[in-house]
């Protein structure tokens, strides 16, 4: 892809992403926090939408190809696209929570995964790995690198720890539209185009799994599960790439901690 077809965006429109972000990030971080055993999947999307009113924002899922949720909340296996339904949630299961807000017409996308409970060894590392990934990518966030010295880095992160890379969904720009160019994939060759530049905005999303890569959607059209059934993990970031430092958009503190090293 040339590099072109990538919006830039300057002043005002940069003001409106960084508020728009800020926002996203704030109810993600509220959503996440209202995750725990005994609710329903479908009473925590609820608890975002009441959250998007009292901001005086939308989903930007909502609707969008014909999406029923609020938000995107997925389970253990679930990968990405769940819809809040009456699913119980259990300790022990994980929750992929995916925000995404439309404010004065910008966007803002974000997403983490929740451990409800204790984590088994291998949980904790697939959510560090995968939270990991994301951090590195924004290491290459920057104007001169090539998207493909990106992806690779995010791939290597991710396989170099034993975990899979979901290749069929992919993470995109941001702006105006909550799909834009370019597809940011997480995996890639080193020196491919298209080349970053100051300005660009980049919905940075790793989805890994602990098993294979493969994934299917079930019957509602929307939720993604891997093919082995073993779980898998998300997070996300709305970055503005940068000049000399990628700058995030919908800015958190990691939320999973250093796994204890294998012995």
């Amino acid at each position: 892809m040339n590099s072109s077809a990538i919006p830039i965006r300057k002043g005002k429109q940069l003001d409106g992403m960084r508020a728009a972000g800020a926002t996203a990030a704030a109810i993600l971080k509220a959503t996440a926090e209202h995750v725990r055993p005994g609710i329903t999947t479908r009473e925590v999307d609820e608890y975002s939408a009441r959250l998007m009113a009292d901001a005086g924002v939308r989903s930007a899922f909502l609707g969008y190809r014909g999406f029923p949720g609020h938000i995107c909340i997925s389970m253990n296996e679930e990968v990405v696209h769940g819809i809040g339904r009456d699913r119980v949630i259990q300790p022990g299961d994980i929750v992929k929570i995916d925000v995404g807000i439309v404010r004065d017409g910008w966007i803002g996308d974000n997403a983490l995964t929740v451990p409800v409970g204790p984590m088994t060894d291998e949980i904790h590392r697939l959510l560090w790995t995968t939270e990991e990934s994301l951090a590195v990518a924004l290491q290459y966030a920057t104007d001169g690198t090539m998207l493909g010295d990106l992806c690779h880095a995010i791939e290597q992160c991710i396989t170099g720890n034993g975990f899979s890379v979901v290749r069929e969904f992919v993470g995109h720009g941001v702006g105006r539209r909550l799909h834009e160019e370019p597809q940011v994939p997480n995996y890639g060759r080193k020196g491919t185009r298209p080349r970053l530049r100051e300005g660009m905005i980049l919905a940075i999303e790793p989805m890994v799994n602990a098993g294979v890569a493969a994934v299917k959607v079930l019957d509602d059209n929307w939720t993604v599960i891997t093919r082995d059934s073993k779980p898998s993990a998300h997070f996300e970031h709305t970055v503005l790439v940068g000049k000399g430092a990628a700058e995030v958009l919908t800015a958190r503190a990691r939320t999973i901690p250093v796994p204890p090293a294998r012995m």
